[in-house]
């Protein structure tokens, strides 16, 4: 009998292995049709970076970096604000490192740091030597390791719902799992070939709470685009890394000289107001914050005017045009 139960087993796992090996290239492959890239490919030190150019010409306007969050691409940022941004702005929004269409740069996972240094070199490959830079929740610590590693080619930050200090909270079981190397290998394609989407969208409403996911939001971003193999490992890796990278840049902030804008949601539960905004603040003479009363995460997309407002102050403070 136990014989009989270990070759069901065995068999049930080839079964699984094979179902997982052909299912889960499939969905890539149509997730990538549904989401072709919207932009052009410029190459950083031999990596290929995504960047959708939007807006006014280069020249006529302020040049505005905007970088996406955890597990996200351009697209979070094409869907409502740079619509809300482009008829002032000249605007570069990037695929992070090993998302949406952009290279992964290492196995082990890209820093904050490494990531800000790409999207600058491709940033100046493309004219764009010192733009206000706006990161949203992880993107807003990108956006930070900017700042503090390039300050002389950042005129100002704007920071939206972002990670800026350490936190005392152990990382999920999620990350620790999908960010190992056993979990890659065995977890990680499971999860791409068998989540289904709808699993994902009950997430993504996590994640935006208490405000409602947007009307075509989550047809728009593609959420099979987060699901892909490569996207995953490159997430965990980065989320993973990044409380010790944040403990790193922490202590930089009150050398920042440039205009800081803040806007964070009071009900954000992903990245707390108290941990993180009202820190930097008090850590930096230029940064000036505006808390969104019953907020949640994702006020770019719920609460647009309000960071379009941001940038129009920020782009104001460091002189690149009248306040409006």
């Amino acid at each position: 009998m136990s014989a009989i139960v270990a070759l069901g087993l065995t068999l049930s796992v080839a079964g699984l292995g094979l179902a997982t090996a052909l299912r889960a290239p499939a969905r890539e492959a149509q997730a990538m049709a549904n989401h072709p890239p919207q932009g052009q490919f410029v190459t950083v030190d031999g990596h290929q970076v995504h960047v959708v150019e939007r807006g006014q010409p280069q020249g006529s306007a302020p040049d505005l970096v905007l970088i996406h969050g955890s597990n996200g691409s351009s697209r979070d940022m094409t869907f409502r604000l740079s619509p809300a941004l482009e008829d002032a702005y000249h605007i570069l929004i990037f695929d992070r490192p090993g998302l949406g269409y952009s290279d992964a740069l290492t196995e082990k996972g890209t820093s904050i740091q490494t990531q800000a240094a790409v999207l600058q070199k491709a940033s100046a490959s493309l004219g764009v030597d010192r733009p206000i830079v706006l990161g949203q929740s992880y993107g807003g610590a990108v956006a930070l390791a900017w700042a503090t590693q390039f300050p002389q080619h950042t005129a100002a930050v704007v920071n939206v719902s972002g990670v800026s200090h350490p936190w005392d909270a152990e990382l999920p079981t999620f990350y620790k799992l999908t960010s190992s190397r056993l979990g890659g290998a065995l977890i990680v394609p499971v999860l791409t070939a068998f989540v289904p989407n709808s699993y994902v969208r009950s997430s993504l409403e996590e994640v935006f709470a208490p405000q409602a996911v947007p009307e075509g939001f989550a047809e728009y971003f593609g959420l099979a685009m987060s699901l892909r193999r490569s996207s995953l490992r490159a997430n965990a890796k980065q989320r993973a890394n990044l409380l010790k990278e944040i403990e790193a840049i922490a202590p930089l902030y009150p050398q920042l000289e440039m205009p800081i804008e803040i806007v964070h949601g009071t009900a954000d539960t992903t990245v707390g107001i108290s941990i993180h905004a009202e820190r930097l603040v008090q850590d930096s003479s230029t940064a000036r914050l505006t808390p969104l009363p019953g907020v949640g995460h994702m006020p770019h997309q719920t609460h647009t005017q309000s960071i379009v407002d941001a940038v129009n102050r920020a782009a104001a403070r460091a002189n690149l045009r009248q306040s409006l």
